[in-house]
């Protein structure tokens, strides 16, 4: 277990990486007492650096659910803490909002919002740098010019995007911008295609990740795409059945929507951290998300990249031995990062 030391210190690292400025208004938002020894120790960290930090600690949400239940937070409906976070320089988020109004609403006041949710061992294992930024807004560049993306593989895979109708997203584990949102400890660059604008089929073999379920699937699992909506789900073993059910679970068509597409830009994580990790109830998959040539396929919202669709069920499925490519030229070649500009 850290110390509290070891905690200020990094997180001290962190917010020289998010430019904070002497006496910036730093909120730390937090539900209950999850992620307590973070909030105080980003506490400790910003007033040692000259900040004015203070914590807003909203209750536990009413209603959960063992069901992943995408942008619902403690934070919904509670206005004073909003107009809160919207005045402040940079808001450390140790509680959760990704794909909420309320995220929209504090960063489109020009805060600065970062999330940290991971044990600390994954912090340290994937402590961002100015090198893995610079490849990742390589390929935002890249990926922000596509008209046409695709994805294939010797499993199966192929399926084309027809680009430009979405914002590119870029998370490289800090911020600077105002405005803009980060995740601790990743490393990715996506976008979505046209709504609608999706057609071919992803096989899903062993070894990848469905992070809704927490771990790796076992058997082969192919969806049909048809139109920009998973139209069959279809394998002989459990893992098909299972992902067939949950998504119907929600009973809601959206939850079918081709959501976001890119590729994983982060060399310090590892495809197989769930299958060795300690602490796979307290981590949100960074490893999975981003590690280094997966092509991250996934389902459901896209309110963060600034479409409508708000459906609770979001399947990020991180895809190995998997190749992508922009307009003809290949980017990720069977796992390989094939463009200089971004390989380490």
């Amino acid at each position: 277990m850290a110390t509290q030391l070891e905690m200020v210190k990094l997180f001290s690292e962190q917010l020289k990486l998010c430019k904070m400025k002497p006496d910036e208004t730093v909120i730390i938002l937090c539900e209950d007492d999850i992620r307590a020894d973070y909030a105080a120790a980003f506490m400790l960290a910003a007033r040692e650096l000259g900040a004015t930090p203070f914590q807003i600690t909203l209750p536990l949400r009413d209603k959960r659910s063992a069901k992943q239940t995408t942008g619902k937070n403690a934070l919904a409906g509670n206005r004073p803490a909003i107009e809160a976070l919207k005045k402040a320089g940079l808001v450390v988020d140790v509680m959760g909002t990704l794909f909420s109004p309320e995220q929209d609403e504090i960063c489109g006041a020009g805060a600065r919002m970062l999330f940290v949710r991971e044990p600390f061992d994954v912090l340290v294992q994937n402590f961002p740098n100015e090198d893995l930024r610079r490849r990742i807004e390589y390929g935002e560049q890249l990926l922000g010019k596509a008209k046409t993306l695709r994805i294939w593989s010797d499993a199966g895979t192929d399926a084309t995007f027809e680009m430009g109708g979405y914002r590119v997203m870029t998370q490289y584990g800090y911020t600077d911008t105002a405005g803009r949102w980060d995740h601790m400890g990743t490393g990715q660059v996506l976008s979505q295609a046209h709504d609608g604008k999706v057609n071919g089929k992803v096989v899903v073999m062993p070894g990848d990740t469905v992070t809704a379920f927490q771990r790796m699937i076992e058997s082969p699992v192919t969806l049909t795409i048809t139109d920009g909506f998973v139209v069959d789900i279809a394998g002989s073993g459990t893992d098909a059945v299972l992902l067939s059910d949950y998504m119907e679970s929600f009973k809601d068509p959206r939850a079918y929507a081709i959501s976001h597409i890119g590729w994983g830009l982060l060399n310090t994580a590892t495809w197989f951290h769930r299958a060795i990790t300690r602490t796979r109830e307290q981590e949100i998959s960074v490893n999975s998300l981003s590690y280094y040539g997966n092509v991250l396929f996934s389902t459901g919202p896209n309110t963060e990249l600034g479409g409508t669709n708000n459906t609770l069920c979001h399947m990020d499925i991180p895809l190995r031995k998997t190749s992508l490519s922009l307009d003809g030229a290949t980017i990720v070649d069977k796992g390989r990062i094939a463009i200089p500009e971004m390989t380490v």
